[in-house]
């Protein structure tokens, strides 16, 4: 999640669990707490891709966190003589949310590093204001009239409510594409059902084809009209190509396979298609370049970010409150019913 969610997150809790014995004290502790794992960012991994697949790696995992908790805890008994317990209450839970939330957006979280898989359920986009107001109203009442432990508390509460409503959601949206993935023989293909910013009323739906992918934007207010489905082309390949080099082998089982490659005449490039949209994706690496005709792989390099379009995001709210039925991915335009999108298939 953003930063701020973050702080607020690690505020709420560490002055509900210590608000009453250290005051405004407690809200810094949680907040900086809070922040603590995200500081990982700073460390160089080599390249591009080690950067991003490596963050949310070891200082998110939960095995590194726990005993940290406790160290931590050791020594802040060391300097205020509180009980351990209650030391450990404030450090362990204050570092622990900060993964757990995150587990919940599309990034990707090692929770278990060095074992498993990232975590990534995907159910709340990284800036989501709904679920940060309740916490940031909680700390804010916090620190003007301190300890106000039951103004903390009901912003925690909230929070983790909306949380529990974007898992529901998701699996609603789920169902609801599931009848137009089986007539196109993709009920079974992966798939990555997950909120467009900012908001879980709108929903974008992936679909990994073995020669296209499918995208299909859904929202809670729609009024029943029929799915629109996007089609990008997807190259075997291109694809296959990728997996010779080591940067392209990370990067797939970072993204679960949720990348476009293309094989240009001098660079083999990968796109993360889970982050952004069509067009709009933000993360972009150069995994190799060709060289007497062979791929050589390189220490891969990100490409500058893309502009967006600033009437993507009239748009973008448009389709969000189903004031316009489609949201066309290809141009983001909010387009009304019967207006077809390029590439589109019904």
């Amino acid at each position: 999640m953003d930063s701020l969610s973050q702080v607020v997150l690690g505020a709420s809790v560490g002055g509900a669990v210590m608000g009453r014995t250290l005051g405004r004290s407690a809200l810094l502790g949680g907040a900086l707490l809070g922040t603590l794992p995200d500081l990982d960012v700073l460390i160089d991994y080599g390249d591009a891709v080690a950067n991003f697949t490596e963050h949310r790696g070891f200082s998110h995992s939960l095995l590194v966190l726990l005993p940290a908790s406790l160290l931590l805890a050791w020594g802040l008994q060391r300097w205020r003589p509180i009980t351990l317990w209650r030391w450990w209450a404030f450090t362990v839970l204050c570092l622990l949310t900060h993964p757990l939330l995150d587990s919940f957006t599309t990034y990707g979280t090692r929770l278990f590093w060095p074992l498993g898989d990232p975590v990534a359920i995907s159910s709340i986009f990284i800036i989501d204001p709904l679920y940060t107001l309740p916490l940031l109203i909680g700390v804010i009442v916090a620190l003007w009239r301190p300890p106000a432990t039951p103004a903390l508390a009901a912003g925690l509460t909230v929070s983790s409510l909306y949380l529990c409503w974007s898992l529901v959601a998701q699996q609603w949206m789920t169902q609801r594409v599931m009848p137009v993935l089986a007539e196109q023989g993709l009920s079974e293909a992966p798939r990555l059902v997950q909120p467009m910013p900012f908001s879980t009323l709108l929903w974008r739906v992936t679909v990994l084809g073995e020669q296209r992918r499918l995208e299909i934007v859904t929202g809670v207010l729609d009024n029943g009209d029929a799915l629109t489905v996007e089609t990008f082309p997807r190259s075997p390949q291109d694809y296959a190509e990728a997996m010779q080099v080591p940067a392209g082998r990370k990067l797939a089982w970072f993204t679960r396979g949720f990348i476009d490659v293309e094989a240009g005449r001098d660079q083999l490039l990968a796109t993360d298609i889970r982050l952004g949209v069509p067009g709009l994706h933000p993360f972009q690496f150069v995994l190799a370049e060709r060289e007497d005709g062979v791929w050589q792989a390189l220490p891969s390099y990100k490409l500058p970010r893309p502009m967006a379009n600033p009437q993507a995001w009239p748009a973008l709210l448009d389709r969000t409150l189903a004031r316009q039925p489609i949201l066309c991915l290809t141009t983001l335009e909010a387009l009304p019913a019967g207006s077809p999108c390029p590439s589109v298939m019904r």
